[in-house]
């Protein structure tokens, strides 16, 4: 049996109590060393402090995506480069614009940083009522999507669409596309990590489907003005979003992941 999401939970309650750093623990008992990402100056956000539990789950589990999409890109021969994590509270500043808490967790490919604000995952159980580890991981797989489209081109692809006029929002937009490609990447991701680590548990998956469900753009509209505009979506609806993670999860093959060729999303 190789090691829960619930294992890595007390691995890092261990290195915050005896002061090692829990992602060194993580690598020696999977027998992999795991790169932890840099943040950039302190004048760009306000970080969590060093001990904090909910940090170090999310460098865990960053650490865990950087493995898996290594041994992809090398599958295909290509080389995967690692993003950089920002973990961030209130506001902070990136190369794609100035982001508040209210903005939720993104990816810039302008500075290939994926941004998070811990206070997301606590809204995502008062609010969405999407709570779990593994509801998380896919939170952060996700933006990391976002980050295995940028190195394959793929959004720079929708960039220049979009400065063609190419229609970008709308339940059959390009951003749709795009938002649910990465979540095909997140399950791909899923399924990689758990042959190699045999680490899910009873419910994982759930907890990831009830978050994608919970986060779709028709949920979100009703739940916020009562009434769902299609044409204003930029995500997907909740069952897109569940489908695209399940589609990923079911092969862990990127070449399932063209929603862009998709006729049926």
């Amino acid at each position: 049996k190789g090691l829960g999401l619930g294992g890595i939970v007390i691995i890092v309650a261990i290195g915050l109590l005896t002061g090692q750093d829990p992602m060194q623990i993580l690598g020696q008992l999977t027998g992999q060393g795991t790169e932890q990402s840099a943040p950039p100056s302190a004048q760009t956000r306000q970080a969590p402090p060093a001990n904090d539990q909910q940090a170090e789950f999310v460098r865990s589990i960053l650490g865990d995506t950087e493995d898996t999409w290594r041994a992809v890109f090398a599958q295909n021969g290509r080389e995967y480069k690692d993003p950089t994590l920002v973990l961030f509270s209130g506001q902070v500043n990136s190369a794609c614009g100035r982001a508040t808490s209210a903005t939720g967790p993104f990816y810039c490919p302008a500075d290939q940083q994926v941004y998070l604000d811990l206070d997301f995952f606590r809204e995502m159980s008062q609010r969405f009522s999407a709570a779990g580890d593994f509801a998380q991981a896919y939170v952060i797989a996700h933006e990391v999507g976002h980050h295995v489209q940028t190195l394959l081109g793929i959004s720079a692809k929708v960039d220049k669409a979009r400065q063609a006029g190419q229609k970008m929002e709308g339940s059959n937009g390009l951003l749709v596309r795009q938002e649910l490609q990465a979540d095909c990447f997140a399950g791909v991701w899923a399924y990689n990590a758990q042959n190699r680590l045999n680490w899910l548990e009873p419910g994982d998956i759930e907890e990831a489907l009830n978050a994608a469900n919970a986060i779709g753009d028709d949920r979100l509209q009703q739940q916020g003005s009562g009434r769902v505009v299609p044409d204003s979506f930029t995500h997907g609806t909740s069952a897109q979003r569940v489908r695209w993670f399940k589609t990923g999860f079911a092969q862990g093959q990127i070449n399932q992941c063209d929603t862009f060729a998709a006729k049926s999303l």
